[in-house]
């Protein structure tokens, strides 16, 4: 099966097309506000030979991360399938950045972080060695202290951007090739609409007051 995957939830945003879990073709560029989506896509699927009317599946990371990325990221998907008969897949980028730590060979009890905003990180537990890669507590928020508490003297520290926050932490970003290479394992597909970024947090919105009479 041919995928286009897609992962905007960090600020290297990356695109890439995966055939029968082989990573074909892959491009990256650093965020900004006028990172060209489809720039990226027509990249990748140039590199691959491939034509957009041959993706049969569009896999795109859900984040949590950046919300404009991951928003831009589902819309294009969502959009694609209303043109074109494709497959569509959505996966946490927790777990493709664990499927990056383990193929980078590290093991043992790893911490992933993201930074969720507020003073607050998103903080997952995960169990990793070769042939094994399993989350082993919830996907929660946390403040930075309390990541701290939890982690074990020694335990792996990593997400993007973690070194700011922790010393021993280890730069770590999802990337679209990961992505792919697990969508081809996947085959809870979904409709477009059923697509929903992961986002912890309540949605909130303030009432505006009514405008005041002269």
């Amino acid at each position: 099966m041919n995928i286009l995957s897609i992962e905007f939830s960090t600020e290297q945003r990356s695109v890439a097309v995966v055939e029968n879990g082989t990573v074909r073709a892959a491009a990256m560029e650093t965020a900004t506000r006028s990172t060209p989506a489809f720039a990226l896509i027509e990249r990748a699927l140039a590199e691959a030979r491939l034509e957009r009317e041959a993706i049969e599946c569009l896999a795109v990371g859900l984040g949590p991360g950046s919300f404009t990325g991951i928003r831009s990221a589902l819309a294009l998907a969502q959009g694609w399938q209303l043109a074109l008969p494709v497959k569509l897949l959505g996966i946490a980028s927790t777990e493709c950045l664990a499927a990056e730590a383990q193929a980078q060979g590290w093991s043992g009890k790893i911490s992933l972080v993201i930074d969720a905003q507020r003073e607050e990180l998103y903080f997952v537990r995960y169990e990793i060695n070769g042939s094994h890669c399993a989350a082993i507590s919830p996907l929660k928020l946390a403040k930075v202290d309390e990541v701290r508490a939890q982690c074990a003297a020694g335990e792996i520290i990593a997400g993007p951007e973690a070194t700011r926050w922790f010393a021993q932490g280890r730069d770590l970003f999802p990337s679209a090739a990961t992505l792919g290479q697990l969508a081809a394992h996947r085959t809870d597909f979904v409709p477009g609409e059923k697509l929903e970024p992961i986002y912890l947090r309540e949605t909130s919105f303030v009432k505006a007051p009514k405008p005041r009479v002269m």
